[in-house]
């Protein structure tokens, strides 16, 4: 599985929930009535063209989601058409073929997604508001308005810095090289931070008349809530903003306030470590004591932290295929993909585990079903312990599924593998095997973005990744093919025998 897509998997598994599907005849759309435009291929450049400001939904019809997002897109689309200039909410139907590919363009993973997408089109930045009609519309009339607003008094900053990360460029007056990028990385930005900008210091929070100008001052709700920079090239001073706004531990519990900086932790690109426990455990302190301690040591050594309560993170457990009975538990995900993992873990241990990993003395952690003891069905399965053998080792022709239990598309294509295997059980040198990729992990020779993934390794070992039909004759031609001859492997026999 890619690097990328692991991450977004587990982060997905601990703050979302799972879509729920609904029959596309309860989707009712009253477009005579509607606030909100309706657009497809055929006239969604040309609209968007008309408008410097405007934000498009796409949505699938069976997706519960989209249908319980409706009414309050709806609701804020009529009052937003009240805004001076009016704010014009649209909407494309991504499950329509001829649509397939502007959602694709637009990057569309999942449903809904909104785009906000200015300057007749040609930025596109992605919808992080809330999903209610008041928060929808006091989102985008922000959004609207310029990327920076300017302070003029201690009464606008105090009722602009609130408790969240908040940027302020303090400059000798608005114009100059300075000013600009700034107003650049704040336009770009925006839809995942607020700015301002003043000339007097003293009017914010911590003011300091003294300070030396120009200098950016990001304010947050946590460590040592304010820090100061004065670079001002471009990509440095996003980079800066990026960093400064990730706490030193990241705290992941059912508070909402908390969940942003979740997303966050998530998303950079350090590796990620966890440690889990519960919050109302009578030693909770010292752990929490010592991590913020380790964490401190070590928050420019690449490494990102978070602490999470165990009530809130059965998904991480579920991911990981950990038992709640193993915490307090330390996790380590490097940004390839392999893991380290301390169960029972002490409060005395978190630093000397640590030094183990960053000395390359521990050793990575698999997730990995046990090896079936009976393995007779025609499509044979394979687990994270066995794959390399049956795969890479075998000296045989493989046809490899990557399923997920849930995918109803891997439901529908077990009985045609299964025919397959049946119709091929009379070639010794071809296997047709699965795995469960939601219960092993997937060696980073494969790329598993979506469910059903299907891989076939030759006989010599040449990797192909399948992208043909879906009949059972398409899997035997394909199979026949590119198979090679099979390899005098008896070296290996024993373990097949063994695994399959």
């Amino acid at each position: 599985m890619a690097n990328s897509a692991r991450v977004w998997l587990w982060s997905a598994l601990l703050v979302f929930s799972v879509v729920i599907s609904a029959s596309a005849d309860d989707f009712v759309a009253e477009e005579s009535a509607s606030a909100v435009l309706t657009l497809d291929a055929s006239n969604f450049s040309e609209t968007v063209a008309k408008h410097p400001f405007i934000v498009v939904e796409f949505y699938a019809p069976w997706c519960g989601h989209c249908k319980k997002l409706e009414p309050e897109y709806e609701k804020a689309a009529s009052l937003l058409s009240k805004h001076v200039p009016p704010i014009v909410l649209a909407k494309v139907d991504a499950n329509e073929e001829l649509n397939k590919e502007l959602a694709s363009t637009h990057e569309v993973s999942g449903f809904p997604t909104l785009k906000i997408l200015r300057n007749e089109g040609k930025n596109i930045q992605d919808y992080k508001g809330p999903r209610d009609a008041d928060g929808i519309v006091e989102y985008l009339t922000k959004q609207a308005g310029p990327a920076s607003v300017e302070i003029k008094s201690s009464e606008e900053a105090v009722n602009l810095i609130g408790k969240k990360v908040f940027i302020v460029g303090v400059f000798s007056e608005f114009s100059g090289e300075e000013f600009e990028n700034f107003t650049q990385v704040a336009e770009k930005l925006r839809s995942d931070y607020d700015f301002g900008h003043t000339i007097d210091a003293k009017l914010l929070p911590h003011g300091d008349t003294a300070v030396k100008r120009p200098v950016v001052r990001l304010f947050k709700p946590f460590d040592e809530l304010f820090v100061d920079f004065q670079d001002f090239h471009l990509n440095t001073l996003e980079g800066f903003i990026e960093a400064a706004s990730i706490p030193i531990v990241t705290i992941f519990d059912k508070d909402p306030v908390n969940h942003p900086y979740v997303m966050k932790f998530f998303n950079n690109q350090n590796a990620k470590v966890l440690l889990f426990i519960h919050f109302t455990d009578e030693h909770f302190d010292s752990f929490k004591s010592k991590y913020f301690e380790v964490a401190e040591n070590y928050k420019d050594k690449k490494l990102s932290f978070l602490l999470g309560d165990v009530k809130a993170g059965q998904g991480a457990f579920q991911y990981f295929g950990l038992e709640e009975s193993q915490t307090p538990l330390i996790i380590l995900q490097q940004n390839d993909g392999k893991k380290f993992l301390k169960p029972n873990l002490e409060a005395d241990q978190i630093a000397t585990w640590l030094r183990e990993y960053v000395d390359g003395n521990l050793t990575p952690f698999i997730k990995s079903e046990p090896i079936p003891e009976a393995n007779n069905e025609p499509v044979k399965v394979v687990v994270a312990n066995s794959l390399h053998d049956v795969v890479f080792n075998s000296g045989k022709n493989v046809l490899l599924e990557f399923y997920a239990p849930w995918c109803g598309h891997c439901k529908k294509l077990a009985p045609i593998l299964d025919e397959v295997a049946v119709s091929l059980q009379d070639h010794a040198d071809v296997i047709i095997a699965k795995m469960d990729a939601t219960a092993n992990d997937v060696p980073s020779e494969f790329e598993v973005q979506g469910y059903p993934t299907l891989y076939f390794s030759s006989a010599a070992g040449k990797l192909l990744q399948y992208e043909g039909g879906r009949t059972v004759q398409d899997f035997i031609d394909f199979t026949n093919t590119n198979k090679e001859a099979a390899a005098d492997s008896t070296i290996h026999s024993d373990s097949i025998k063994d695994e399959l």
